[in-house]
């Protein structure tokens, strides 16, 4: 089923954010070479997990992309196998929402392989590899640092009190979004509002970094 492309897609909770540190030993967008240093994980409720890389482009600092699918395998305790269906792009020319950018979503397929243990905080490698319809080629391969990885796993909470997961699971996602745009601690405050505003979370306050 085809994805419009100018709406933020209607995403359930995330449930499971993982953080990773390294560097990209590959990573090209129509045979365009980049590189990165962070992966976000981020799984939700429903299944679907999201693989995002915030890349290195002097020319947008807001060029951030995800390779998207349902479905993940894990044959083994450290492999975990991706079929993508989309890939989430975000840039500096995309339309915005409270300051942000609002990611397209382009129809694709491809597949991703991370080799590592959740369970042990360790990843020690990622690759990727997709076409959306368009024919534009997205390749990947990252290796980790060796930094144990940043885990989050967001509590299940009965439906009465789904708001505050809801709240919790947006304010993880605006914290790694911080992250990986690099913003300076005096002004991340403000990011992180107004990133919750673009998520539908405008009445509280995020913690202090």
């Amino acid at each position: 089923m085809a994805v419009a492309n100018d709406a933020k897609p209607q995403e359930p909770d995330t449930d499971i954010f993982a953080l990773m540190t390294g560097r990209c030993s590959m990573l090209k967008i129509a045979g365009r070479d980049f590189t990165c240093r962070t992966i976000g994980f981020f799984h939700n409720e429903e299944g679907r997990t999201n693989f995002t890389i915030a890349l290195d482009d002097p020319a947008d600092n807001s060029h951030v992309i995800s390779f998207s699918g349902e479905n993940g395998r894990r044959n083994e305790d450290n492999l975990l196998e991706l079929p993508i269906d989309r890939m989430l792009l975000s840039s500096k020319d995309r339309p915005k929402a409270d300051g942000l950018p609002v990611p397209s979503a382009e129809p694709a397929t491809g597949a991703c392989r991370q080799v590592g243990n959740f369970a042990l905080l360790q990843v020690s490698s990622i690759t990727c590899s997709a076409i959306d319809r368009n024919g534009k080629k997205y390749e990947l391969r990252f290796e980790s640092d060796g930094s144990p990885i940043i885990l989050r796993r967001v509590r299940q909470y009965s439906l009465a009190a789904k708001k505050p997961r809801a709240r919790q699971s947006e304010q993880i996602e605006c914290r790694y979004r911080a992250a990986i745009a690099r913003v300076p601690a005096r002004d991340r405050t403000d990011y992180i509002l107004q990133c919750l505003a673009q998520l539908g979370e405008k009445s509280p306050a995020p913690a202090q970094p």
